[in-house]
């Protein structure tokens, strides 16, 4: 295991970038706790891949240095790096039965066969592939071979980081909760410091530890899933976190109190933002529907159950806003009008979370 520090790093795949809109990926300096599990969340393009490639030494970075353990590997090869990766797609050898794709990086490191034996039934049985030990590769379905290639990453204990690079795009929907579940075991028994690409927040949040949320080849947020659900640093990471993602609402801020259109939001604490493009964000489970009455005009359009809560989907302004009720609860009749629950409110200048100056008791 180690602790995987980010210094100055950044990544053009142009010659000679002339802005930070030629990077791939933009400077971040960070320090990656030994023996956590982190998801690098985000839509396709923003620069997930690239970090991790820069990390597994498949690609040299532009500007910066990786260091593992405070030793500098930037210019290390691959192998020399000690990790194991995991790609979208299944790497197996297709003449090889299972069995010996499973034993092949430690026989390729001479561990005795005993232990071979040992770790790769132990392997097979995480992966539900005991019965198929003695097949040969060629001829098996994608989804047993990128178990396969999720077997031979995990089956070593001595490696500095497991990679995983979208893992689970070809595995069926059910075995994908066995397998994040048997990675989310084997980080628990052995401590192995894991980082996980993906761009499903389902997967992120029930993996890693920590989340790291990249947006346009930079790191917006890095935090527990709890701390984005909250507090989104970014409006992107309020959008992307979430379903329905977090409402946003045009606003001008006054102390504790936010104008939405003409009508006064109460905010809770007091914000003192600067002069650019200012919004609050709310969540659809901090809405509230109300007929006649104070709130903002809104017209319901629809509502759709979907099982364990429904969603109301709504019309303010001409855009659309979201509202979570429970499943027990009905649409007011004659509901035209939304307010929300302070709490839940944050304040967004130029995307960017602004902090609270103050709490609204502590300023009066």
């Amino acid at each position: 295991m180690a602790k995987i520090t980010l210094d100055n790093l950044a990544h053009s795949y142009l010659p000679n970038p002339a802005s930070e809109d030629d990077y791939a990926l933009k400077e971040l300096n960070h320090d990656w706790v030994d023996g956590e599990a982190y998801a690098l969340l985000g839509s396709s393009g923003c620069g997930k891949s690239t970090l991790l490639n820069i990390i597994s030494g498949l690609l040299h970075p532009s500007q910066g240095r990786i260091l593992f353990d405070d030793k500098d590997v930037t210019h290390a090869p691959t192998a020399a790096r000690n990790i194991a990766q995991v790609f979208q797609f299944p790497v197996v050898y297709d003449t090889m039965t299972v069995r010996d794709n499973l034993a092949f990086p430690l026989r390729n490191r001479g561990r005795d066969e005993a232990y071979v034996a040992e770790r790769v039934q132990e392997i097979a049985r995480m992966i539900g592939m005991e019965d198929q030990l003695n097949r040969k590769a060629r001829g098996l379905t994608a989804d047993a071979k990128q178990k396969i290639s999720l077997g031979r990453g995990m089956v070593r204990k001595d490696v500095n980081a497991l990679l995983f690079d979208e893992p689970l795009t070809v595995i069926d929907p059910h075995m994908k909760w066995e397998l994040r579940t048997q990675l989310k075991q084997l980080h628990h028994d052995f401590g192995h410091t894991m980082i996980y690409v993906t761009h499903d927040q389902t997967e992120a949040l029930t993996f890693a530890d920590k989340v790291v949320v990249m947006y346009d080849g930079r790191v917006v947020q890095i935090g527990t899933p709890q701390e984005l659900f909250e507090r989104p640093d970014h409006t992107f990471v309020g959008y992307f976190i979430g379903s329905p993602g977090m409402n946003l609402f045009d606003a001008r801020i006054a102390g504790s109190t936010a104008r939405v259109g003409d009508v006064s939001v109460e905010l809770g604490s007091v914000y003192e933002p600067g002069r650019g493009k200012v919004q609050i964000g709310i969540r659809p489970e901090f809405v509230r529907l109300a007929a006649g009455g104070e709130g903002i005009p809104a017209e319901v359009r629809r509502v759709e159950d979907v099982g364990r809560h429904k969603i109301a989907r709504l019309s303010v302004g001409g855009k659309p806003v979201n509202v979570i009720l429970s499943e027990s609860q009905t649409v007011p009749a004659g509901a035209d009008r939304i307010t929300f629950d302070p709490k839940g409110i944050n304040v967004y200048e130029n995307d960017w979370r602004v902090a609270p100056a103050s709490r609204d008791e502590e300023a009066a």
